[in-house]
């Protein structure tokens, strides 16, 4: 597979965004910003968040909403820039809201039910008009918080809780035909898949599982985000193992697409059939591209 690197020494890349325009919309983690790289690869901030930008997607007024997990501690190993536990400037979870054009953000959520947002992580808007997000929690020297999935409203009218407990939650999406959300956990290096009544609303959380276990890989490999092709596979960013896994909906295939870097995060679909796959190496700070196998899935709106 040949790649192309369209940008590099970003700050711990993630959620890249195809916009229509051909540029990727993106956050900088350990800059705490959401930036703006054209196709030429200059780098443009487009609003400094701050805390620890982390998931970002479209929502249906063309805002970008961005999961925001209060930060990390830094370190570089092996020439890898890697993220840690909780800081001591710890911000506090939340979900925000960036006018892509002007830069202005708002807060839209920090609780939901009076219980704080740890670490938001990723998100995935459906047809309605609401999101679902991951929050993987935050970890510090002793304990680490309980992770969830989370249903909101763009408008910033409704937020609840859909799926707990769960072990690191990261990436989301949905499946072609909307009724099955996925939800990958990192530290566990496992894909869940819930059924989906309606908007919010999740069946599979009784029993001992959280939900029905799609695939859990083998030896140390750690799951990041996840994007979903068109044919219903789910693209999940593997760490450790650097690279992309691709798995079949009933679990019974998962390819092994190898990336050049370890904390290889992201996976977002552009171009006019879908099938240019963009890649977030976030260890060494870099956004690449490569013409994909088969058609990612198009995204509940439309980008600017």
């Amino acid at each position: 597979m040949q790649l192309k690197e369209i940008a590099a020494g970003l700050l711990f890349p993630e959620g890249p965004v195809v916009m229509e325009d051909g540029s990727i919309v993106l956050v900088e983690i350990a800059r705490g910003t959401l930036s703006r790289v054209t196709p030429n690869g200059r780098v443009h901030v487009i609003a400094e968040l701050g805390g620890g930008p982390n998931g970002a997607a479209v929502g249906p007024d063309g805002a970008i909403y961005v999961c925001n997990n209060g930060g990390f501690t830094w370190r570089e190993q092996d020439g890898l820039l890697l993220p840690g536990g909780q800081p001591a400037d710890y911000s506090g979870g939340r979900i925000e809201r960036v006018d892509p054009e002007t830069g202005r953000f708002d807060i839209l959520y920090t609780d939901c039910d009076g219980v704080d947002l740890k670490g938001p992580n990723d998100l995935v808007f459906d047809n309605e008009g609401g999101f679902y997000f991951s929050d993987l929690g935050k970890q510090r020297r002793f304990d680490m918080d309980i992770g969830r999935l989370y249903y909101a409203k763009a408008d910033g009218s409704l937020i609840r809780e859909v799926a707990a407990p769960l072990v690191t939650p990261n990436g989301v999406g949905l499946s072609p035909d909307g009724k099955t959300l996925y939800s990958a956990e990192t530290q566990t290096g496992r894909l869940w898949r819930f059924a989906v009544d309606g908007p919010g609303r999740l069946r599979d959380l009784e029993g001992l599982r959280p939900g029905s276990l799609v695939v859990g890989l083998p030896g140390f490999q750690l799951f990041d985000s996840l994007a979903v092709e068109a044919s219903g596979n789910i693209c999940v960013a593997t760490l450790i193992n650097g690279g992309i896994t691709v798995i079949s909906p009933d679990g019974t295939s998962a390819e092994h697409v190898p990336f050049p870097d370890p904390v290889t995060t992201n996976i977002a679909f552009g171009g006019p059939d879908l099938r240019t796959a963009y890649v977030t190496l976030s260890g060494t700070g870099r956004l690449v591209s490569c013409e994909w196998p088969r058609p990612g899935l198009r995204l509940a709106y439309p980008r600017r």
